[in-house]
């Protein structure tokens, strides 16, 4: 079932205090906004913030996703993909998974994560039961992570910070999942019902 963002924990006003969120390219290392990512009128788009760039369990899911991509782009839904970390950490996630760069954002500073309310702490990270969702995914985890390499991992005080799936339609938030602890993604078939229920202009 979706979450609205009042059942998610995140401010329903979420649109007014994010969207002037700077955040980075990850092909230019230039800034934009938050705004400036897709059509704030009738535009849709998937926004996943991932833990940060060296997660393994976030390549997992950013392969998902980039095998996802025919999918969003044919019913006109754009991916975004933010992570934790310098826009070199993103190109070391992008050129080794692949994942496609002009997806692909980087916030050094954590500000989008701040924004949206996401979990941070030692003991999402390590130690919430959620985690053990990773064991019955063993074999995409070991298929999207043959290339991957700690070189991509951030200061290690970014690590502990835990991830979210938005799905808005312009500036109205449809769907918000903040996740639990490492590991915990959002279900993507409820991401693509979500976007393929939008029409889309």
């Amino acid at each position: 079932m979706a979450a609205t963002a009042s059942q998610s924990g995140v401010n329903e006003n979420v649109s007014e205090i994010l969207f002037d969120v700077p955040i980075l390219s990850a092909s230019t290392g230039e800034s934009v906004m938050f705004k400036d990512l897709w059509d704030q009128n009738e535009g849709t788009a998937v926004v996943v913030l991932l833990r940060h760039f060296g997660c393994p369990l976030c390549w997992e899911l950013a392969s998902a996703l980039k095998d996802l991509k025919p999918t969003f782009d044919s019913a006109g839904v754009k991916l975004i993909a933010i992570g934790v970390g310098t826009p070199n950490k993103a190109r070391i996630l992008a050129e080794r998974l692949p994942f496609p760069l002009d997806c692909l954002y980087a916030d050094p500073h954590r500000k989008a994560y701040d924004a949206l309310g996401l979990y941070y702490g030692l003991g999402r990270t390590f130690f919430n039961p959620t985690i053990a969702k990773v064991f019955s995914r063993s074999e995409s985890f070991q298929k999207a992570t043959k290339n991957y390499t700690i070189s991509a991992t951030p200061d290690w005080s970014s690590i502990f910070q835990q991830g979210g799936t938005f799905v808005f339609k312009g500036k109205e938030l449809l769907y918000a999942r903040k996740d639990e602890g490492t590991g915990d993604h959002a279900p993507l078939d409820e991401i693509i019902d979500i976007c393929c229920k939008v029409p889309v202009a």
